[in-house]
């Protein structure tokens, strides 16, 4: 795991190969948290193109294993960031082809690839996350690549006729033709989803690179891209498969042992590393099939590590200590206390360069500063909930669907004003007089979610409604239009037609790598740490769209299947338990340790110097939220992450030109 970064200047950079070293080694230098192990840098001086490389050691630790590298031949330069899992069955393959192997790292097995198969071919082959950035000498040709889920990250920039590139925004910014401006576009759509919809990122010009994709850029100017590996396609072959096999009795067992031997191999190939190895663990249903996996695989003890909270109701370390003590790991835990917090949050800026706002990033950088004291690689349970529909909208979403379609489509529309007719605080006071046990989380929302539910005339107007932070309509940008996050719900493929299937396709293209991901690398990258994640082997996405709908939510229940296999290792008892998620006291926290912090940068005189969100609806969430009138933390969450953003960046002068 590391960073990578670099710049093209077709044409030729009118710098020397010095200053160009120097350059791009200092775009590195921003990323140095990604690999705090050492630095590299490599230049074609004549094509005017240099590599910058931050290297985070996980296999081979020689400087056979450094970067960026040179393939055999001398033809082709590559940056990489990832690991591939199979390296070892793809090394004697080159080696029968008369390569010779400097080191023994995946690196080198990637390179050699690329010069003896090419890089499709190659990138099919492989079982891995990866970005990267390939020069070819010969061809003059520069080839980005992301991995097929988007694990991995990577971003690239055309400015004033010079091409950037990096791991995160912050790599590129050195570079004198830097051009950083607030796109207001991707600033609504984060503020409507937490996070910014890929291919948008929150500067105008800088996009991220698709998953799945390789892009070239030639020196004449042509770009052009190649999809190497299709999440519709996937799923419209495995629908199509699971349609065509009738069901048998003994259909169930058969899948349970095959999702077993499938994620058995995954974890194994994720233990390969010439470091510590642990785990996450809340002793939620993915985590602990993680967990129970890799201790059934590990040559010996296995460390994991969870987070906890002081305050009631949010504290599930419990639970994650329990799953240790049954499965036998060397365990540790960090319950946080609400002191600790405004560091925290006063350093997410830092981290994560763009606007985010999906808060378990607070816990998920605490268990990874907490494994990085003891491991440089930890594995985690990621992707199970997108997978084999673990979400409330994939269980309750179906229902809510069929129940509104009985309804007149008047009758709906009819409803949905009744219910927007009085106001949220009329909805909380109603709430309120209900007993403290049954009051629901952000009851003045509720019935405007309900209403919003109503008028959807689609799943995925549906689904629009479920996952955004607050209605479009609330979003506090003036005259801003919300087409960037229009790729969430654009996602469909021939015969994915039900509606879970058309919710899992909808999560695992946008709300996955956009959100999911990208918390976990920005937050894993901070502390110099690698997650892996085998349930996003693509073996294992494969066959998960194969399963029928049976085997993914029965009785009310989503993950089925893999339940059936972590009920093999870990007790019913230890794990049935209604979902919380990776959550935090936010509504709390705003009105108590976070509160000075919040009150700084939402003062109205501020907000409308930074000009950056309209300052008039947010102090009325902030005040309302205060009072104690209504819970707006989800609203006024994404807007203080933007706030907070922008001070930073503004201050390390990434607005204006370099």
């Amino acid at each position: 795991m590391c960073g990578l970064t670099g710049y093209w200047t077709r044409g030729g950079d009118g710098r020397g190969r010095g200053e160009m070293t120097a350059l791009v080694l200092r775009m590195a230098g921003a990323l140095a948290h990604r690999g705090p192990d050492g630095d590299g840098a490599w230049v074609d001086e004549d094509a005017g193109l240099a590599l910058g490389h931050r290297r985070l050691s996980i296999v081979d630790l020689s400087p056979a294993g450094q970067q960026p590298m040179v393939s055999a031949d001398g033809r082709l330069a590559l940056a990489y960031n990832g690991e591939i899992y199979n390296a070892a069955e793809l090394r004697p393959e080159l080696e029968a082809a008369g390569i010779v192997f400097r080191g023994h790292s995946d690196t080198e097995v990637l390179l050699e690839g690329f010069a003896r198969w090419g890089v499709v071919p190659t990138l099919r082959r492989a079982i891995g996350m990866f970005a990267f950035a390939l020069w070819d000498r010969k061809e003059r040709r520069l080839t980005l690549g992301r991995d097929r889920l988007g694990i991995k990250p990577l971003y690239v920039a055309d400015h004033g006729g010079t091409l950037l590139f990096a791991s995160q925004p912050k790599g590129m910014m050195p570079h004198p033709s830097w051009r950083g401006e607030v796109d207001r576009e991707g600033l609504a759509a984060m503020l409507r989803l937490s996070c910014l919809p890929a291919p948008r990122s929150i500067f105008k010009g800088v996009s991220q690179l698709a998953p799945g994709t390789v892009v070239r850029f030639e020196a004449d100017g042509r770009r052009s891209e190649e999809v190497f590996w299709s999440l519709e396609e996937v799923a419209a072959r495995g629908v199509a498969q699971a349609r065509s096999q009738p069901a048998r009795p003994e259909s169930a067992s058969l899948a349970v042992e095959h999702l077993e031997s499938l994620l058995l191999d995954a974890v194994r190939r994720r233990l390969i590393a010439d470091v510590p190895v642990g785990a996450f663990l809340s002793g939620g249903v993915d985590s602990s099939t993680v967990v129970a996996l890799m201790r059934k695989v590990a040559s010996g003890p296995v460390k994991t590590f969870s987070i906890g909270f002081a305050e009631e109701g949010w504290d599930e370390s419990v639970h994650a200590a329990a799953v240790a003590r049954h499965l036998g790991t060397d365990h540790r835990e960090l319950v946080v206390s609400p002191d600790e917090v405004p560091a925290i949050v006063g350093d997410l800026p830092r981290w994560y360069d763009e606007p985010f706002a999906d808060a378990s990033q607070i816990p998920t950088l605490l268990v990874s500063k907490l494994a990085r004291s003891e491991v440089t690689v930890s594995l985690s349970g990621d992707g199970g909930d997108e997978l084999f529909a673990g979400y409330n909208r994939h269980v309750q979403g179906q229902r809510l669907w069929d129940l509104a379609q009985r309804i007149p489509t008047v009758g709906r529309d009819l409803g949905a004003a009744l219910i927007e007719a009085p106001s949220p605080g009329f909805w909380q006071r109603a709430v309120g007089l209900l007993p403290a046990g049954r009051r629901p989380p952000q009851a003045a929302d509720k019935p405007a979610k309900i209403a919003r539910l109503l008028r959807a005339r689609s799943p995925e107007a549906l689904y629009r409604t479920l996952v955004g932070a607050m209605p479009s309509a609330e979003v506090p940008l003036a005259g801003v239009s919300l087409a960037a996050e229009e790729r969430w719900y654009a996602a469909s493929a021939e015969g994915v037609d039900s509606f879970v299937d058309r919710m899992r396709l909808l999560d695992a293209k946008g709300y996955l790598p956009d959100d999911i991901l990208t918390k976990v690398d920005r937050a894993s990258m901070a502390y110099g740490l690698e997650a892996r994640v085998p349930l996003l082997d693509h073996r294992v996405v494969e066959f998960a769209w194969s399963l029928p709908p049976e085997m993914l939510i029965r009785e009310g229940q989503g993950k089925w299947l893999l339940r059936r296999v972590l009920h093999r290792h870990v007790p019913r008892a230890l794990i049935e338990r209604p979902k919380m998620g990776f959550g935090v006291p936010l509504a709390a926290w705003l009105r108590g340790p976070l509160r000075g912090w919040a009150e700084d940068l939402l003062d109205p005189q501020t907000m409308a110097v930074q000009g950056l969100i309209d300052p008039a609806p947010v102090r009325r969430w902030w005040l309302d939220h205060l009072a104690g009138r209504r819970d707006t933390h989800d609203r006024l969450w994404p807007v203080l992450s933007a706030l907070s953003w922008h001070h930073h960046w503004k201050s390390a002068g990434a607005f204006t030109a370099a």
